[in-house]
């Protein structure tokens, strides 16, 4: 079966034991073996690999003997508990194997792990797990954590949920670092404030995030269609350290100001006009491209394109108005619109 949202994301908490096969895929590999180490993590314990409990194997091993993944299903233990058989870095060409395996599963055998990069919806693999009754498929995608995301594994180091402007400050961090680099500022975090009761607080943060957080534009686009103008400021701080230049950035904005304008344009609705567009777009982004659109409306994004345009046409000229100062000054006001 196919799991996607809160669905997804509580099963990865909470994976079924009984369940034959799980496949978690996705374009960042980093997002991918969070999840995956968590889901193992939970099915076999801390001691699993020690006790055995826990069979590795990557892809291309597998290829070259199939009969591996039988072997771990089938073996029995010296230890009681969960067993996993994990495979890494699954291909299109293993999805027979890995199909078969499925199909001859029973009770008692070890379950199935399996981890892949991007999948299209036609994907052999993803068919393989969405149309067994007993396994799983759940794609990973690039969008920053929730606010939710972000309590409870503030809760799991130890740490009391802090005030809005702070929280604010947490997921500013939480959408612009990768998340391997998040958990582990969470974790530095919780060692900062150790034997401390007193609330956390903006130094606090400051005090542990990395320097320099990288962000890309996508970054900062949701930053101003969402109506954040509060965290605009650090986020293009950090995003022209890196070399991003203010035409580039205006270029980023104006072509996806277009894309939600024909996505509000569609006689059909928001919904409707995401499934047109050209390349597609799938998961989270394409309900997060729909309801940016619907949050917008036509109106509102042609004013919107109307204010880009003209930064762009100041940005190229002979202009000696500060570049950096003109582009921000539009995101503000593009923030300002969207917050209405």
């Amino acid at each position: 079966m196919k799991l996607t949202g809160r669905d997804a994301a509580a099963y990865l908490k909470k994976p079924h034991p009984s369940y034959a096969g799980l496949l978690i895929f996705g374009a960042d590999p980093m997002r991918v073996a969070t999840q995956r180490q968590a889901v193992i993590a939970s099915l076999v314990g801390p001691q699993g690999e020690e006790e055995m409990r826990l069979t590795r194997m990557n892809g291309a091993e597998l290829r070259r003997d199939p009969a591996m993944l039988n072997d771990a299903l089938k073996a029995q233990g010296f230890f009681p508990g969960h067993r996993v058989a994990f495979v890494e870095d699954a291909s299109e060409g293993l999805s027979k194997a890995l199909g078969a395996a499925l199909e001859d599963w029973q009770p008692g055998d070890a379950q199935i792990v399996v981890t892949a990069g991007q999948l299209t919806t036609k994907s052999a693999l993803r068919k393989v797990f969405e149309g067994h009754p007993a396994a799983v498929a759940i794609g990973i995608y690039d969008d920053p954590p929730t606010r939710g995301d972000i309590e409870a594994s503030l809760v799991e180091n130890g740490l009391t949920v802090p005030n809005r402007d702070v929280m604010d400050a947490i997921m500013a961090l939480g959408s612009t670092l990768e998340p391997g680099d998040f958990r582990q500022t969470l974790e530095k975090l919780s060692l900062y404030k150790w034997g401390d009761d007193t609330p956390l607080t903006t130094d606090d943060i400051a005090a542990c995030a990395p320097q320099g957080a990288e962000v890309d534009i996508d970054d900062i686009l949701d930053v101003v269609t969402f109506g954040r103008p509060d965290q605009l400021g650090p986020a293009l701080r950090n995003l022209y350290a890196q070399g991003v230049t203010p035409v580039t950035l205006c270029i980023g904005a104006t072509r996806h100001f277009r894309r939600l304008h024909v996505v509000a344009s569609d006689p059909g609705g928001p919904g409707s006009g995401v499934g047109k567009l050209r390349p597609p777009v799938y998961g989270p982004r394409r309900d997060k491209i729909a309801r940016q659109a619907g949050s917008w409306g036509r109106d509102r994004l042609e004013k919107a394109l109307t204010a880009l345009t003209d930064t762009d046409l100041q940005l190229r000229s002979a202009s000696t108005a500060p570049q950096l100062a003109l582009m921000e000054r539009t995101l503000i006001r593009l923030a300002m619109m969207g917050k209405r």
